[in-house]
């Protein structure tokens, strides 16, 4: 099953689902054809697209919005802020190669402050599902829930068999105690062969895919500042705003101090080339968080 094919079962079991995009049709080509009556396609104006999403909200519709993630996030924040949180509608977001999935695009189409963005909208959740696999896992969940949310694209290949989605609810790989990296998104399958590096140096980790960032896992989050030498943060993202900052946030609420690792993007983009050589480049390969976070614990 494909996003596409995922998406269109859902849309055509209930006639209050309604498709739209800002002429993003990459995962979603052939729907105009196959639901012509739930799709619109408002072209390049996620303005004009969010509005009349909200609008279609209001008229008990479930509109399920298309558009690259930097321009869904920054060019229509307003209009999401206004229109779908202040009233709580069930508008969902998904945005197209957020983070890293940019690859070859320049700064201008980087959506790396996504995140901080859409949690700071109240009433909005955000879902960054590590892979395909795992979008489509939860992409039933997020489509019925009564929230609006915000959806990191992610269409790469699975790694590893994933746990049913529950929203606020993260899936942990291993139990080691040296390590806790915690991630989100496409970085997840980079923190497993990092956490497979580390084990031949004798490193116990554990790897936490979040899924959903808001709501986030408090509890899985606290057990791994409890229970771990080293907390790692692992993101496609700006310091600011973030993972690392919803971990510091929490450690704050509950008092509680851990030795921390942010792994991310300190206020600057990245270089645009292809993902293997972005990752290379960027200090995001497996071997290089391994690297990192070895030397972290006074390795060599």
């Amino acid at each position: 099953m494909t996003y596409e094919d995922t998406l269109h079962e859902i849309v055509v079991s209930d006639p209050r689902f309604m498709v739209l995009t800002a002429e993003n049709r990459a995962a979603i080509r052939s729907l105009p054809q196959r639901i012509p009556e739930q799709f619109l396609d408002t072209g390049i104006t996620e303005q004009t697209m969010i509005g009349m999403a909200a609008g279609l909200a209001l008229r008990h519709r479930i509109p399920v919005t298309h558009a690259l993630a930097t321009f869904l996030t920054m060019r229509a924040f307003e209009f999401v802020r206004t229109d779908v949180g202040l009233a709580n509608l069930p508008v969902k977001l998904v945005g197209a190669f957020a983070g890293f999935l940019s690859e070859a695009n320049g700064p201008t189409h980087q959506a790396v402050e996504d995140v901080a963005l859409m949690r700071g909208i109240p009433n909005m959740n955000v879902f960054c599902p590590a892979d395909e696999q795992d979008m489509l896992l939860g992409l039933p969940v997020v489509l019925k829930s009564a929230a609006p949310f915000y959806l990191r694209y992610n269409n790469l290949p699975a790694r590893v068999e994933h746990e049913p989605v529950l929203i606020g609810k993260a899936e942990t790989f291993g139990d080691g105690a040296d390590v806790a990296i915690l991630t989100y998104g496409m970085l997840f399958s980079q923190a497993l062969k990092a956490k497979a590096i580390l084990a031949d140096r004798g490193v116990s980790t554990r790897v936490v895919n979040l899924r959903t960032l808001k709501p986030v896992d408090e509890d899985v989050l606290l057990a791994a500042a409890k229970e771990c030498s080293l907390v790692v943060t692992l993101e496609d993202h700006f310091q600011t705003g973030g993972l690392f900052s919803i971990f510091a946030e929490i450690l704050v609420k509950h008092q509680r101090i851990c030795r921390t690792l942010p792994i991310c993007l300190k206020d600057r983009w990245f270089k645009p080339a292809l993902l293997d050589d972005v990752l290379e480049f960027e200090g995001f390969t497996g071997k290089a968080i391994s690297q990192k976070i070895f030397t972290q614990l006074g390795g060599k």
